[in-house]
């Protein structure tokens, strides 16, 4: 079984990747997002693909797919929905907002104020969303893929720490490399518009709840004790370091475990091994420790002071 897991997501990332160039590891960062239950931070500046990533992952899986562009006079009802007066039948009925769906993006979630991200980051966490004291739930598939534009701060309500720990994992989206850029641009010569998925030679899934399906193959993969105690001991080092105000939490350990469960099972493991936390601890960590002031001043980076705690941490049998 584990086998068939690894050939099925490789299919679906290479269908992906014939639209997304070049970013083969926030392609598989994604899918460890949408088969963990947790939400993606992405941050990049503009014109890397960010959209076009969460779209073509949507198209790929036959899931619906909402994009919500975040402004400042954006309110939560804008996001969540409303109740409107139906004239026909003289009532007033609820009118659902983009967030009924399955993967939803949320661009450029800093532009907005925070009790807009509030609203957004509530319905996250608990995946069901109030309408006038009513109760409603959101798809079982509910993904929530944010993105941040890193050089662009005027105007801008930065997510505070607690909301930032809603995102199971933070992908840095750089630039492609010269030899991808070359095949994008070429690419991008032969058609006139990039967005139309239906002409890119994509072959999506046939029907069915596949998001389901996969994540079930994902609770079979062990979790053995040495794994346990090398999380463990990482979240307690980041809590210990000199260069950190503040370290990992516990809910940091345990979305580094799952997300480990995740990697292993795309790569076809019925197990996690220390190389599969040590790929995933950046994305995990990285949003959720802060810097001391004075390593900022030395240009220090929480990735470079993640790995340096890594490298001291002896790695389980």
């Amino acid at each position: 079984m584990p086998e068939e897991l690894k050939k099925f997501m490789d299919r679906i990332s290479g269908e992906i990747s014939k639209v997304i160039i070049g970013q083969r590891e926030a392609v598989t960062l994604m899918l460890v997002g949408l088969l963990a239950r947790g939400h993606v931070l992405v941050e990049g500046v503009p014109g890397l693909g960010k959209t076009l990533l969460a779209k073509t992952l949507a198209y790929v899986l036959r899931a619906e797919f909402s994009r919500v562009q975040f402004t400042p006079d954006l309110m939560p009802a804008d996001i969540l929905g409303t109740h409107v007066y139906d004239l026909q039948s003289r009532a007033f009925r609820i009118r659902k907002g983009p967030i009924f769906t399955d993967i939803l993006l949320a661009d450029e979630i800093n532009r907005t104020p925070p009790k807009t991200q509030a609203a957004l980051l509530e319905a996250m966490e608990e995946r069901q969303v109030s309408i006038d004291g009513k109760t409603f739930p959101l798809s079982e598939s509910f993904l929530v893929v944010a993105t941040q534009n890193p050089i662009e701060q005027e105007g801008t309500y930065p997510l505070p720490e607690a909301q930032l720990d809603r995102f199971l994992i933070k992908i840095w989206l750089e630039y492609p490399s010269a030899q991808d850029e070359k095949t994008i641009l070429g690419q991008y010569g032969k058609t006139t518009n990039v967005h139309d998925l239906d002409k890119a030679g994509i072959s999506r899934l046939p029907e069915g709840d596949w998001i389901g399906r996969l994540r079930k193959h994902v609770a079979q993969v062990k979790v053995e004790e040495g794994i346990i105690a090398y999380v463990q001991k990482l979240l307690e080092e980041t809590r210990h370091s000199p260069h950190l105000y503040l370290g990992a939490s516990t809910r940091a350990g345990i979305a580094l475990l799952r997300s480990s469960q995740c990697l292993a099972a795309l790569e076809g493991k019925d197990f996690i091994t220390p190389d599969h936390v040590k790929a995933m601890a950046l994305p995990v960590l990285r949003h959720r420790v802060i810097l001391r002031p004075e390593a900022e001043l030395e240009g220090l980076s929480a990735d470079r002071i993640i790995s340096r705690i890594l490298e001291g941490i002896p790695v389980p049998r």
